[in-house]
C-alpha cells in the first residue's frame, strides 16, 4: 500500500501569492494556454477564465478560430497570437478541448515542442498521450476513463489500487499525476501521494477539468520554486473549495447545481476566504 496524506486548507494557503507593491504584471506570473479547437471553443474560454480569476498577472493564448475569438469576446484583457514563440511565459496549459484524433502534424509539433521547453506544462485531456518522451516539468490530468487509457498505451498493467497505479505512471513520465475524481490523488515521480476530497459532487459537470486546468496554470506560474505536486494539490483543493461555494454547499446545505464558469466565477471568493 501507498502512503496517502490529505492536504488540507492550510497547506493550499502556502501557495497562494498576495501581490505586493513591487510586482508588476509580469512578476505575478505568466500563463500561455494552448487550448481549445472549432468544435470545443468553450474550453478555451473556461481555462483562460480560470487563470486571470486564479490571480494571474499576464495571460496568453496561442490559437485562433473560434477558440481565440470566444476567449476575446469573454475576457478580451487576454493576448491572443497564432505562434508558441520566445516569449515570456511561465506555465503552459494544453490540451484541454482537444482531441488526438483530429490534431494536424502542424499541431502536434507546437504541443511536443511546448514539452520539451523550460517552462512546466499542465497537460490535459487530448494532449496527455504526449507526455511521454518530453524534458519539460508537467503535470498531467487525466480522469479515471483518461488514466486508463494512458496506463494502457505505456502497457501498465490494471491492476494495483489508484495511488499505487499513479506513482507507477509518475515514475514512468518523470511527471505530477493529478487523477481526478471523488477523491482526487496527486503522485509525484518521487512516490508521494497527496489527496483532496474537498469538490462536492455538484462539480462532476462538462468542463469542470478545463477549470481546473486554468487554477493550475495560475498556481504554477505564481510558485515556480514550489514542489509541482504541493502546487497541484493546491490548485485541486482550491478548485473544490471554489465548487462548494458555487453550490452554496457551506453550512451543511445540499447546495444546488453548478456549471464550470460557475467554479471560475468563485475562484476569487475561494481566496479571499483562504486569505482571510
Amino acid at each position: 500500500m501507498v502512503d496517502v496524506r490529505e492536504w488540507s486548507r492550510a497547506d493550499t494557503v502556502t501557495h497562494l501569492r498576495v501581490p505586493i507593491a513591487d510586482d508588476d504584471k509580469y512578476s505575478r506570473g505568466v500563463v500561455a494556454l494552448r487550448t481549445g479547437s472549432d468544435a470545443y471553443p468553450g474550453a478555451a474560454v473556461l481555462g483562460v477564465e480560470a487563470a486571470w480569476r486564479t490571480g494571474a498577472g499576464f495571460v496568453r493564448f496561442v490559437g485562433d478560430g473560434r477558440a481565440a475569438d470566444a476567449v476575446i469576446a469573454r475576457r478580451p484583457e487576454t493576448v491572443t497570437g497564432r505562434e508558441v514563440g520566445a516569449t515570456r511565459v511561465d506555465a503552459w496549459v494544453i490540451g484541454s478541448g482537444t482531441s488526438a484524433q483530429e490534431r494536424a502534424p502542424e499541431e502536434e509539433a507546437a504541443l511536443r515542442s511546448i514539452l520539451n521547453s523550460d517552462a512546466p506544462v499542465i497537460v490535459d485531456a487530448g494532449a496527455l498521450e504526449l507526455a511521454a518522451r518530453s524534458r519539460a516539468p508537467k503535470i498531467i490530468t487525466p480522469h479515471a476513463g483518461e488514466f486508463a487509457r494512458l496506463r494502457q498505451t505505456l502497457r501498465l498493467r490494471p491492476d494495483g489500487d489508484r495511488a499505487a497505479q499513479a506513482v507507477e505512471v509518475a515514475a514512468l513520465l518523470d511527471a505530477v499525476v493529478l487523477l481526478k475524481g471523488a477523491t482526487t490523488l496527486i503522485a509525484g515521480p518521487d512516490g508521494v501521494v497527496l489527496s483532496t476530497a474537498s469538490a462536492p459532487p455538484w462539480l462532476a459537470t462538462a468542463g469542470a477539468g478545463d477549470v481546473l486546468a486554468g487554477v493550475l496554470g495560475a498556481l504554477v506560474a505564481a510558485n515556480p520554486t514550489a514542489p509541482l505536486a504541493e502546487v497541484a494539490a493546491s490548485g485541486a483543493w482550491l478548485h473544490g473549495y471554489a465548487a462548494t461555494l458555487a453550490a452554496g454547499r457551506t453550512g451543511g446545505r445540499r447546495g444546488r447545481p453548478i456549471v464550470a464558469l460557475d467554479v471560475a466565477e468563485h475562484v476569487p471568493t475561494a481566496i479571499g476566504d483562504l486569505l482571510s
